[in-house]
């Protein structure tokens, strides 16, 4: 009964921890500007190399032509090394300067699609057609970075 008591304590004691914790943004942490997109992906089996491949010409390539344009930082495309990676094995990931940046804007729209050409667009759409054969998206994700002071 002595260590239920103790137990319980310490359980009320992190309850009241968590209570008073308050921290306020701008006083206490800062919201980057930057946003960052990052797409969860479970590719199937054996079928990564495949996936890459139409990668490379659809997604990759329009995000070369969209950070040339300054329309995007970076990208990047992670791979988990392990083979039971839970609920995705794939990481696609495009930043921002800002939230801006992710508005529609018939100006950059028209400029990317003059650099993209429409024989790009059509082989490009071709490709993503396969994409549901070996591939499921598992979730997309919005992102600024939180720095504590």
């Amino acid at each position: 009964m002595k260590t239920l008591n103790v137990i319980a304590g310490i359980g009320l004691l992190a309850l009241s921890a968590q209570a008073s914790a308050q921290v306020e943004v701008y006083k206490d942490y800062d919201i980057s500007e930057q946003v960052t997109l990052v797409t969860t992906v479970k590719v199937d089996a054996n079928m990564l190399d495949y996936y890459l491949e139409g990668l490379r010409d659809t997604w990759v390539a329009a995000n070369i032509v969209a950070k040339s344009l300054g329309h995007l930082e970076d990208f990047h495309i992670y791979s988990s090394e392990l083979p039971q990676s839970g609920d995705f094995n794939l990481m696609l990931v495009v930043s921002f300067k800002s939230g801006m940046d992710l508005e529609p804007s018939k100006k950059r729209y028209e400029e990317f699609m003059k650099k993209w050409g429409e024989e790009r667009n059509k082989n490009s759409r071709k490709i993503a057609k396969t994409y549901p054969e070996v591939r499921q998206i598992t979730g997309d994700y919005r992102l600024r970075e939180i720095k504590l002071k």
